[in-house]
């Protein structure tokens, strides 16, 4: 290229001039850019504030509604109380009131169709468990509404009620997070913009330098400043960004909205902890009102009962003889309900104790619980000519006592609900992962499945104190212990002979159980 080609270019006032044009529009174009992208960012923070932040609030609005519902009619059926029914006929009003929240028209809610589809399944999958199982079980009473209100259909029904609330928190959740995900890639190109538009300018308008830094320079670090003050934990302070340019006020005004927002976020997080603490104080109030009663239960309550019961017995030895033959019979009486009486407050006490105590947890031999457990079942092993077979059981963690207690609770029932056969108990345990299943099973009188989940609640008797004795607390013990511990334990309804339960615990590493 020549020199005279050259010389034909722009000359510096009109390069300068050109190239300061370019700025200008460059900075004009950025500054546009800015507030298109402030728009964005309080548009997307109003999605996440006034339109899912509310729906999730009457989602959770609902799943307490539907959750008071259930627990008022079972709690109604057991009982008979109306405060139960009270309960429930509140969650049916806060029920409705969720679902016009979620569906009124001028909520805001702009989420996605799946939501309103949701909505509806929850709605629908409710009234199918009211009409399914709480209309029917209303009109009924006494025994009948009580084995109902323990019945599966009713926890199946009310299960595929829980499933759509569940669908329902997930899809709202799912929305949240992208919402905020797209919240925070407007809040970075909003911060970006602003630095590529203040670097054009300070880079390109050298004349401008000083109304720059009075207007973009030095606000930006102020509001830097302040942000990272706020960043640091001063949530309290509004933030104090002085005059600017209008864009850069307007970030200030919306990092001092989020500001507040944090702050009132904060004081709901306080109030929420502010609400455990005193439920905790109220949980701890209530364990020391256990304690005074197992306190009074096992002195208080006892000592009574063994003068009763001694001085019924000294007055028959005395007077034997001396009164008629009802007399003695009423003496034998007073003796046995006394004695009957101690058993109960022997056995509740030990129910009560289980998960309160102090729980050693250590790796143990599952076949060594079964042998401690016959130890202590001897006697009444070699009196009903009893058989135990042991399959290989593994090793299990947890409080070897309770464990022990579980197994000779089931093989005792076994032995004592024997038929005209000698009576023979099987041990066993497959591993079905995560946990191990144990199981027990005999060759006596057996269990109808219609009482499959009476037989666990306590003092729960199915034949008559006369015919088999005890005090009917066996299997709620195994169900409280096997629960402690992580489990579940069930009655096999389809075993065809005798009776077969099935319990489970959490299986343990390798090298903890050669431990």
């Amino acid at each position: 290229m020549s020199r005279r080609g050259s010389g034909r270019g722009l000359r510096v006032r009109q390069l300068l001039g050109l190239s300061t044009g370019v700025l200008l529009v460059v900075a004009v174009i950025g500054v546009g850019l800015a507030l298109v992208a402030n728009a964005r960012l309080t548009t997307q923070r109003a999605v996440v504030l006034n339109q899912i932040t509310p729906a999730q609030l009457a989602d959770l609005a609902l799943q307490h509604s539907l959750v008071d519902e259930e627990t008022g009619v079972r709690g109604y059926l057991l009982t008979g109380e109306e405060d139960f029914l009270a309960l429930y006929r509140s969650g049916l009003t806060g029920e409705s009131a969720a679902y016009g929240q979620l569906m009124k028209p001028d909520s805001g809610r702009t989420g996605p169709r799946e939501s309103a589809a949701l909505v509806s399944a929850v709605r629908s999958s409710a009234g199918t468990w009211r009409s399914v199982f709480v209309d029917p079980a209303l009109r009924t009473r006494g025994r009948v509404a009580a084995l109902l209100a323990t019945s599966p259909s009713g926890r199946a029904s009310f299960a595929v009620v829980t499933q759509a609330l569940g669908r329902l928190r997930t899809t709202l959740a799912a929305e949240l997070s992208t919402e905020r995900s797209k919240l925070y890639a407007t809040a970075r190109l909003l911060k970006f913009t602003l630095l590529v538009a203040g670097a054009l300018i300070l880079l390109g308008v050298l004349g401008a330098g000083i109304v720059l830094r009075r207007t973009v320079t030095t606000p930006l670090e102020r509001l830097g400043l302040e942000a990272r003050r706020v960043a640091g934990g001063e949530f309290a302070t509004p933030l104090v960004t002085g005059r600017g340019a209008r864009e850069i006020v307007t970030v200030g005004d919306d990092v001092d909205a989020m500001r507040e927002r944090i702050v009132q976020e904060l004081a709901l997080v306080g109030a929420g902890r502010a609400q455990l603490d005193e439920q905790a104080l109220e949980l701890r109030r209530s364990n020391a009102e256990l304690e005074q009663f197992a306190y009074v239960a096992s002195h208080d309550l006892q000592e009574p009962l063994r003068k009763v019961a001694s001085f019924c017995q000294a007055l028959k030895q005395r007077y034997g003889g001396q009164l008629d033959d009802r007399a003695d019979q009423y003496i034998d009486f007073a003796v046995d309900g006394a004695k009957r009486m101690q058993a109960l407050i022997n056995d509740l006490l030990s129910f009560s104790r289980v998960g309160r105590t102090g729980r050693r947890d250590e790796a143990l031999d599952a076949n060594e619980l079964v042998a401690g457990a016959e130890s202590s079942l001897a006697s009444a092993l070699e009196e009903a000519g009893a058989t135990v077979v042991v399959g290989e059981l593994p090793s299990v963690r947890g409080d070897r006592a309770l464990l022990e207690s579980v197994f000779q609770n089931l093989i005792a029932n076994a032995v004592k609900f024997r038929g005209d056969d000698a009576p023979v108990v099987s041990l066993d345990a497959v591993r079905a992962d995560p946990d191990w299943e144990f199981s027990c099973s005999d060759n006596g009188i057996g269990i109808e499945p219609d009482y499959a989940e009476r037989i666990f609640v306590i003092f729960q008797r199915l034949h008559a104190k006369e015919t088999y004795p005890g005090t009917g607390i066996g299997l709620a013990m195994c169900r409280k212990i096997i629960e402690y511990h992580g489990g579940r334990i069930w009655l096999d309804r389809d075993h065809p002979v005798g009776a077969r339960f099935c319990f489970t615990l959490p299986i343990i590493e390798d090298e903890e159980a050669q431990t």
